[in-house]
């Protein structure tokens, strides 16, 4: 029998109520690591988002990509209530995982 897989939604930071990125993995130290050493191309390298500010995991991938995309639809102010809830203080959250 295979280990349960774990898929991440995660929100990435500037600096507390910056920038802000929304993304989903498989392997959420991974590919936090990736972003905050620049390893991939694109916004988070650009914008320097690289503090983890938020994230909840779950089996289910379509529910992670459907969450992940919600998210980001979502207004700004409701993506700061929602790290603000489990973060108030916008800790880097990477040391924890």
């Amino acid at each position: 029998m295979r280990d349960p897989r774990y898929y991440s939604v995660y929100i990435l930071a500037s600096r507390r109520n910056g920038t802000l990125y929304i993304g989903v993995t498989n392997n959420l130290a991974r590919r936090v690591h990736e972003h905050r050493n620049d390893l991939v191309e694109g916004f988070t390298r650009r914008y320097r988002v690289h503090h983890l500010v938020w994230f909840e995991t779950s089996q289910d991938i379509a529910a992670a990509i459907d969450l992940e995309k919600r998210i980001k639809h979502w207004r700004r102010a409701w993506k700061i209530e929602l790290i603000e809830k489990s973060n108030p203080q916008w800790e880097d959250l990477f040391d924890r995982l």
